[in-house]
């Protein structure tokens, strides 16, 4: 008798290989633009997949600090990858959202609000970080002040199939943030992925209504409870595999009474201020807003643009911006992730993707600035979570970015 999820109450299935393409033409011809990892250009990223071909079988991942590079391997596994530079968000928080359309026609304006029909998106291979930055970004772009339209059209109906890592990268550290490696609920399917003794193989369960209905028209056979332990033990290991960790304390406390650390001095130093580790990381939802116009005057549109707390006119006001040097940037980004997010949201900003460490074109590593601030903050009498009130350099303010500061603007 198959193994029941405690997760969803469903019957475990086993599916063959072949069962993925099954699943990518089910969910095609059902209406979904169907989106998951493929191999170009040396890099697996994330783009549209017309059959189950465009996965990047046999294929793994090297990270370090500032490098990446895929490498092959000899199961064939689809899915034995850690992340790439690609997360799920620039699907449903784009890049580049046209807002508006204004037309000037003698004494007269006309504004025209611009609105895209959505894709009906599915999701292969979301790895439990992802999806834990999707719930992230539900929170913040589908309710309260910060509400997206476009990424609520977007978001609604996606149909996720959830992946479980078997094989965390040397920068991945979501199990120290609980986000990871395993997938509990939020998902329609979720796939583990077996190769060696028994063949190369799937056990797949559903999650949701619309997964029961997907995997009914898979076929496969009732998974026998040796198999689904055997992928339980797999994800349960790679938690014990990986390559980083956040220390083990209350990081909001220890971004509270540490913004007057002299590390944030050395990070300065190395930081180049380029923005890429909010442009990889999968909860980064800042923007901006910008107004271009033809030479006629006749025709003027609104953008809406990813922007970056980086950016030295992010926090301009008049007279200048207020976060002018890298140490402060750099701070703001780090303090918010992991310490002001909760102000707002209620958890922290981070998932443990790691994307932020392999991009950085010089290998800073949050872990390892967490892990040196918390180790300057023991050297000191106050308590971690302590707040400073001093000024940074040049009176730059160091108070801990507020429920205001990392806003969509």
């Amino acid at each position: 008798m198959a193994k029941v999820s405690e997760e969803s109450g469903t019957a475990a299935t086993e599916l063959p290989v072949e069962g993925l393409e099954r699943l990518v033409r089910v969910l095609r011809d059902d209406g979904y633009t169907v989106v998951g990892p493929t191999r170009r250009d040396g890099v697996i990223v994330l783009d549209e997949l017309e059959s189950a071909d465009g996965l990047p079988f046999g294929w793994g991942v090297e990270s370090r600090p500032g490098g990446y590079r895929t490498v092959p391997r000899p199961d064939g596994a689809a899915f034995a990858h850690s992340a790439g530079p690609q997360s799920w968000k620039p699907f449903l928080h784009r890049p580049r959202v046209k807002l508006a359309e204004f037309e000037r026609d003698g004494g007269g304006l006309t504004v025209r609000e611009h609105r895209e029909p959505a894709p009906r998106y599915a999701f292969l291979g979301v790895r439990a970080c992802d999806l834990r930055a999707i719930a992230i970004q539900d929170r913040v772009l589908t309710g309260g002040r910060h509400a997206s339209p476009d990424y609520r059209a977007r978001r609604d109906g996606v149909f996720v199939v959830v992946v479980e890592c078997t094989e965390p990268g040397a920068t991945c550290f979501c199990a120290s943030m609980n986000a990871g490696p395993g997938v509990e609920a939020g998902f329609d399917l979720r796939l583990d992925e077996l190769t060696g003794d028994g063949g190369h193989r799937f056990v797949a369960v559903a999650g949701s209504a619309a997964g029961r209905a997907v995997l009914a028209r898979l076929g496969g056979r009732p998974a026998d409870p040796g198999t689904v332990d055997r992928a339980r033990r797999e994800v349960d290991a790679a938690a014990d595999r990986m390559g980083r960790a956040m220390p083990d304390l209350d990081l909001r406390d220890l971004m509270a009474g540490s913004l007057e650390a002299d590390r944030w001095n050395d990070v300065a130093e190395r930081c180049l201020t380029c923005g890429n580790c909010t442009m990889v990381c999968p909860t980064c939802f800042c923007t901006t807003v910008t107004d271009t116009s033809e030479v006629s005057g006749t025709h003027a549109e609104r953008w809406q643009l990813w922007d970056s707390c980086f950016d030295l006119d992010f926090s301009h006001l008049h007279g200048g911006p207020v976060r002018a040097s890298a140490r402060s940037r750099y701070r703001q980004w780090m303090t918010h992730k992991l310490g002001t997010w909760h102000d707002q949201f209620g958890e922290s900003g981070c998932v443990g993707c790691g994307r932020c460490v392999v991009w950085c074109p010089v290998g800073i590593d949050i872990t390892e600035e967490a892990a040196a601030l918390a180790a300057e903050s023991a050297t000191t009498t106050g308590p971690a979570g302590e707040s400073a009130t001093s000024s940074g350099p040049a009176g730059e303010s160091a108070t801990a970015s507020g429920p205001d500061e990392g806003r969509a603007r």
